[in-house]
């Protein structure tokens, strides 16, 4: 039986294999009632024997949390579903019962978390493991210094440029309203850290009567080809539909200078979004992810620029894209935040391709 630590770490590398071969990862936790309890301490060694003697050989059975919880990976699946689930349950439930020295069944809490189901499809009976698995990787100090002082620079940073382009975002509202018929701002359903939606505010671009199809057949060849986005002979590789029919007159300019982009510094200042993140996909876009693609969700919250912004942008490839906002991820610091905020600028001026 592994501890904590090592468990944690078992958990992990299993989490980055699956991710490549796309199997399934689940994790059965087992906890005890607070009152069962003997001389001060829980009643685990039955318990414990229980559960080892109703694994397979290749599960891997430790501490999730030391005394509190009990974990299991159930490792080398080919599928599992809710009838899957019940039957191991149920088969733990009656080990228990038939020990006399073992918690009572009603006593014993058993949950199981299912990981590579990027698409949003649900299993009966099952929980998502993304942010239990994302949780895992201990958060050092430097770590917690670092979300506070950027979620502080984040509200504060926001709340001054809104006040200080208040002018210019009054002159971009009133040139999208008085060109073309509809609302001055944009909403969409986007999915934030920990796969949260939340809706994005953007200065509209397009006819209120767009065909929203055209990107989404666009964006799923893009994503499902995993190589360049489609383009005419001739014309550079980019991460955009050119020439699209859908944008006004006003909303292209805006589009090319990234100004439509401006008002999401109000879902910064709501704490949904970050000055520098990944950005933030569509719901039919997760849905078409490969597992190892989610972590760009999970680990970092979306941001108004990032790395790939500043590097690629619309030029890369989309696994690219994603390789690059893991790569930030995994090296967030505050003077790579800078770096990033610094060169965004020059990115939009070069045209590098706005998203």
């Amino acid at each position: 039986m592994l501890s904590a630590e090592l468990f944690r770490g078992s958990l992990i590398r299993h989490r980055n294999r699956v991710d490549r071969s796309n199997e399934p990862l689940v994790v059965m936790l087992v906890t005890l009632n607070d009152r069962l309890v003997v001389d001060g301490s829980p009643v685990w060694a039955p318990l414990i024997e229980t559960v080892a003697a109703t694994m397979r050989e290749t599960d891997v059975l430790g501490w999730f949390e030391r005394q509190a919880v009990l974990g299991v990976i159930l490792t080398d699946l080919d599928a599992f579903d809710g009838a899957r689930r019940l039957e191991l349950e149920n088969r733990l439930r009656r080990a228990l019962a038939a020990r006399h020295d073992a918690a009572p069944v009603g006593g014993v809490s058993i949950h199981f978390y299912f990981h590579a189901a990027p698409n949003g499809a649900t299993v009966d009976g099952l929980l998502p493991a993304e942010p239990l698995l994302v949780q895992l990787r201990p958060q050092t100090r430097r770590g917690r210094l670092y979300g506070t002082i950027k979620r502080a620079l984040d509200f504060v940073g926001s709340l001054m440029l809104l006040v200080a382009l208040a002018p210019l975002l009054l002159l971009i509202a009133l040139a999208v309203k008085l060109t073309s018929p509809g609302p001055v701002f944009f909403r969409q359903v986007r999915v934030g850290q920990l796969m949260r939606p939340f809706t994005i505010l953007k200065f509209r671009t397009m006819s209120v009567t767009a065909d929203h199809a055209i990107h989404h057949e666009f964006v799923s060849r893009f994503i499902q080809a995993g190589t360049a986005a489609p383009q005419r002979p001739g014309t550079p590789e980019v991460f955009k539909i050119t020439n699209d029919p859908r944008v006004t007159r006003v909303g292209g300019l805006l589009r090319k200078t990234s100004l439509d982009e401006l008002p999401q510094l109000w879902n910064v200042l709501r704490g949904e979004m970050s000055l520098v993140g990944p950005r933030p996909p569509i719901p039919y876009e997760v849905k078409q992810y490969k597992t190892w693609h989610c972590r760009r969700v999970l680990e970092a919250k979306p941001g108004i620029t990032g790395l790939w912004q500043v590097t690629g942008r619309s030029r890369t490839t989309f696994d690219e894209m994603v390789r690059l906002d893991i790569r930030y991820a995994r090296t967030c610091s505050l003077s790579n935040d800078l770096k990033i905020l610094l060169a965004t600028p020059a990115a939009v001026i070069a045209g590098k391709g706005a998203c």
